[in-house]
């Protein structure tokens, strides 16, 4: 019967609303304005003009297009041995087998018992002679002159053994609909690995562009503070001389105590990096990375890809989890729904009992029982009915919530495009800068050769072009970190995935 019924059941229509897709944002662009198809360009490293194409794919191991064999190493190997990562995938799969825990409530529960027992009888049930009892154990019948006889306490074995069945039909569909609600968590896990491995990767990668900035900061700074020591060397000699005042050589020293003062900061913010790439990679602190970073070894990408509002849904982890959350909170209302309609039952059981083992399912030692029940609460203080009332409400927060994940998201990449352009022309600025510093340097020089100027003038030209450099090295390393988080804004390509190495792929994780 249960194998007729269960079909039956799993078939019939569910309480609650059936989930429907959100439909795609409406957006066609990511500003009022139309944006610029193409960034202004600069003849310096990491210059390069960039253009936007809706039609270019993201690949899903996007960071191999800064072409740096050391990022794509540290990145391969922190896949591997990120906890973050195995914590993902251990989520992912808990979440798969609550499902089919949850699948197991379609079919009846069979079990066995097995119940042997020995058992006293009391002896003082009255009687009038010594016998046997029917199951074969010696009643013994004793005599008191003062009074009435009585049996002696009887000892017997008893054995029962059972198969029980129950069953609970699915009537009104509130299993049904907990297993939907357990399989959109399995999407939510899903979608949740993909945003560990993305912010994993993006997170190595603007520590490693970081780490190539301060690098290149830190040597413009050095050579600042030689400048500057150079120079003062200078003036005191010049001082001693009595060619210059006093307070000459003092405003000399502020400076290059302005300079030093700048490098513990720098040298700080290098070795907290390295401590960052470290613990990414799944490193304690005293386990080094070979791996190190020069902004001259990364590529500015030349494409980027930029897709439709409408595909953000789509392609942005965070937006597919409060999909997920959603289609959870519907089928949830369905099963407070369902917990207020009448409630089904079948119970059925057989076995044997005797006073010996081997007696048990002879002839007349058997016995079965068959039930069933419905039942319905006619008073429960309006615990079910808040119940549902309060899963309605969690339905239309968790829509909320979509879409307010959705406009997040949508302002997200709109910024990062923003930014981008933004970036594009500070590096453009910053370069006039360093070019007419550099012009300025090269002149004093040629200056200097030929005695026009003193070497003093010679250290403040080049000091003044080390200073524009490092707004130059901070802007050229802005606009690759943009493109990254432009990478990560659209969704970091996990559908066009190519499996890194040493880690399951929730695709093809069931």
């Amino acid at each position: 019967m249960a194998m007729v019924i269960v079909p039956l059941m799993m078939t019939a229509c569910a309480a609650g609303p059936d989930f429907k897709r959100p439909a795609a944002p409406t957006a066609t662009r990511y500003s009022p304005k139309v944006l610029p198809v193409k960034t202004v360009s600069s003849e310096i490293l990491h210059g390069e003009a960039q253009s936007f194409l809706s039609e270019k794919q993201i690949p899903s191991d996007w960071w191999r297009l800064f072409k740096s064999d050391q990022l794509n190493t540290l990145i391969q190997r922190a896949f591997a041995a990120s906890p973050d990562m195995e914590a993902a995938q251990a989520a992912l799969r808990q979440a798969q087998q609550n499902v089919i825990a949850q699948q197991g409530f379609f079919y009846p529960t069979i079990g066995v018992s097995y119940a042997p027992s020995r058992n006293k009888l009391a002896g003082n049930n009255g009687g009038s002679s010594p016998g046997w009892q029917g199951n074969g154990t010696l009643i013994q019948t004793y005599s008191n002159p003062a009074g009435p006889k009585y049996n002696g306490p009887a000892y017997y074995n008893f054995h029962v053994a059972q198969l029980n069945i129950a069953y609970v039909p699915d009537v009104f569909g509130a299993q049904r609909r907990r297993v939907e609600s357990a399989e959109a968590q399995v999407q939510a896990q899903k979608m949740q690995y993909q945003a560990t491995y993305i912010t994993l990767a993006s997170n190595l990668v603007a520590a490693a562009f970081q780490e190539a900035s301060v690098r290149a900061q830190l040597a413009a700074v050095n050579r600042i503070v030689v400048l500057n020591r150079e120079n003062l060397d200078i003036m005191q000699r010049q001082l001693k001389l009595g060619a210059l005042a006093e307070i000459d050589v003092a405003a000399q020293e502020a400076v290059l105590a302005q300079a030093e003062q700048s490098l513990p900061p720098l040298r700080n913010q290098l070795e907290q990096t390295r401590d960052l790439i470290r613990a990414l990679s799944g490193n304690t602190p005293d386990q080094d990375v070979v791996e190190t970073f020069e902004l001259m070894d990364l590529h500015l990408p030349e494409e980027l890809p930029l897709s439709l509002p409408s595909a953000l849904a789509e392609q942005r982890p965070d937006v597919r989890m409060a999909e997920a959350q959603l289609q959870a909170a519907s089928a949830q209302y369905g099963v407070a729904i369902a917990n207020r309609m009448p409630q089904f039952s079948i119970q059925a059981g057989m076995g044997g009992m005797a006073s010996s083992a081997d007696w048990m399912f002879r002839a007349g030692g058997g016995f079965f029982s068959l039930a069933g029940n419905v039942a319905q609460n006619l008073f429960d203080g309006g615990t079910l009915k808040a119940q549902s009332k309060s899963a309605e409400q969690a339905l239309l927060q968790a829509g909320a919530q979509y879409r307010s994940t959705v406009i997040s998201a949508l302002q997200n990449v709109a910024d990062t495009l923003h930014t981008i352009e933004s970036d594009a022309q500070t590096l453009h600025a910053a370069v006039n800068a360093e070019n007419a510093t550099k012009k300025m340097l090269d002149l004093t020089t040629r200056q200097y050769q030929l005695g026009f100027v003193g070497y003093q003038n010679l250290l403040i030209a080049e000091q003044n072009y080390q200073m524009t450099r490092i707004s130059l090295i901070q802007a050229q390393t802005a606009r690759l970190g943009d493109t990254a988080a432009l990478y990560q804004a659209l969704g970091g390509g996990w559908w066009n995935e190519t499996q890194p190495a040493g880690v399951t792929s929730p695709k093809n994780s069931q």
